[in-house]
Protein backbone atom coordinates (compact mmCIF):
# COMPACT_ATOMS: atom_id res chain seq x y z
CA UNK A 1 0.00 0.00 0.00
CA UNK A 2 1.03 3.48 -0.48
CA UNK A 3 0.78 5.95 2.29
CA UNK A 4 -0.33 9.56 0.99
CA UNK A 5 1.98 11.69 3.80
CA UNK A 6 1.25 15.79 3.73
CA UNK A 7 4.57 17.25 3.91
CA UNK A 8 3.40 18.51 7.55
CA UNK A 9 3.93 14.99 8.63
CA UNK A 10 6.56 13.72 6.68
CA UNK A 11 8.50 13.31 9.50
CA UNK A 12 6.13 11.04 11.31
CA UNK A 13 6.14 8.96 8.15
CA UNK A 14 10.33 8.91 8.26
CA UNK A 15 10.76 8.64 11.56
CA UNK A 16 8.03 5.16 11.28
CA UNK A 17 10.21 3.87 8.26
CA UNK A 18 13.23 3.91 9.75
CA UNK A 19 11.95 0.42 10.95
CA UNK A 20 12.80 -0.88 7.78
CA UNK A 21 15.69 1.13 6.95
CA UNK A 22 17.42 4.49 6.16
CA UNK A 23 14.45 6.07 4.14
CA UNK A 24 14.92 8.25 1.09
CA UNK A 25 12.58 11.18 -0.17
CA UNK A 26 12.89 11.02 -4.10
CA UNK A 27 11.79 14.42 -6.23
CA UNK A 28 11.03 13.21 -9.63
CA UNK A 29 10.64 16.62 -11.26
CA UNK A 30 12.22 17.90 -14.08
CA UNK A 31 15.72 19.37 -13.55
CA UNK A 32 14.29 23.26 -14.71
CA UNK A 33 11.90 22.59 -11.26
CA UNK A 34 14.50 21.65 -9.30
CA UNK A 35 16.50 25.24 -9.79
CA UNK A 36 12.91 26.53 -9.09
CA UNK A 37 12.16 25.29 -6.03
CA UNK A 38 13.89 22.46 -3.95
CA UNK A 39 13.11 20.71 -0.43
CA UNK A 40 16.08 20.98 2.09
CA UNK A 41 16.98 17.81 3.43
CA UNK A 42 16.78 17.85 7.03
CA UNK A 43 16.57 14.68 8.79
CA UNK A 44 16.49 12.85 5.67
CA UNK A 45 18.44 12.10 2.45
CA UNK A 46 17.02 13.44 -0.63
CA UNK A 47 17.67 12.32 -4.19
CA UNK A 48 16.86 13.60 -7.59
CA UNK A 49 16.04 11.56 -10.20
CA UNK A 50 13.24 13.03 -13.18
CA UNK A 51 10.36 10.42 -13.29
CA UNK A 52 11.22 9.72 -17.02
CA UNK A 53 14.28 7.97 -16.11
CA UNK A 54 13.32 6.15 -13.30
CA UNK A 55 12.29 3.24 -15.49
CA UNK A 56 15.96 3.06 -16.88
CA UNK A 57 17.67 3.91 -13.50
CA UNK A 58 15.42 1.46 -11.26
CA UNK A 59 18.77 -0.14 -10.16
CA UNK A 60 20.44 2.38 -8.53
CA UNK A 61 17.35 2.45 -5.67
CA UNK A 62 17.53 0.36 -3.08
CA UNK A 63 14.05 -2.17 -3.08
CA UNK A 64 14.66 -2.76 0.83
CA UNK A 65 14.99 0.92 1.68
CA UNK A 66 11.57 3.47 2.43
CA UNK A 67 11.01 5.52 -0.28
CA UNK A 68 8.82 8.80 -0.07
CA UNK A 69 8.36 10.65 -3.42
CA UNK A 70 7.67 14.14 -4.04
CA UNK A 71 6.48 16.37 -7.21
CA UNK A 72 5.27 19.79 -8.15
CA UNK A 73 1.77 18.42 -6.96
CA UNK A 74 1.35 14.96 -5.98
CA UNK A 75 0.72 13.55 -9.44
CA UNK A 76 3.91 12.19 -10.87
CA UNK A 77 5.12 11.28 -7.55
CA UNK A 78 2.10 8.88 -7.19
CA UNK A 79 2.71 7.49 -10.36
CA UNK A 80 6.58 6.67 -9.42
CA UNK A 81 5.32 5.34 -6.51
CA UNK A 82 3.34 3.03 -8.20
CA UNK A 83 5.86 2.11 -10.42
CA UNK A 84 7.91 1.47 -7.46
CA UNK A 85 5.08 -0.59 -5.56
CA UNK A 86 4.91 -2.99 -8.44
CA UNK A 87 8.82 -3.29 -8.36
CA UNK A 88 9.30 -4.72 -5.57
CA UNK A 89 9.84 -1.43 -3.26
CA UNK A 90 7.46 -2.75 0.08
CA UNK A 91 7.70 0.79 2.01
CA UNK A 92 6.22 3.74 -0.58
CA UNK A 93 5.00 6.91 0.20
CA UNK A 94 3.48 9.97 -1.99
CA UNK A 95 4.06 13.61 -0.62
CA UNK A 96 0.60 14.32 -1.29
CA UNK A 97 0.41 18.03 -2.75
CA UNK A 98 4.17 17.66 -3.59
CA UNK A 99 6.58 20.68 -3.13
CA UNK A 100 3.43 23.24 -3.65
CA UNK A 101 2.12 21.84 -0.24
CA UNK A 102 5.73 21.59 1.28
CA UNK A 103 5.80 25.24 0.46
CA UNK A 104 2.38 26.15 2.10
CA UNK A 105 2.40 23.91 5.22
CA UNK A 106 6.32 23.73 5.99
CA UNK A 107 8.69 26.37 3.92
CA UNK A 108 7.41 29.31 2.77
CA UNK A 109 10.68 30.46 1.49
CA UNK A 110 10.08 27.59 -0.94
CA UNK A 111 9.00 29.10 -4.33
CA UNK A 112 5.32 28.11 -5.69
CA UNK A 113 5.21 27.57 -9.19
Amino acid sequence: MIDQVHPRDLEAWLQAARAHGEPLVLDVREPWEWQTASVRADGFELQTLPMRVVPVRLAELDASRPVACLCHHGGRSMQVASFLEHHGFAHVANIAGGIDAWSREIDPAIPRY
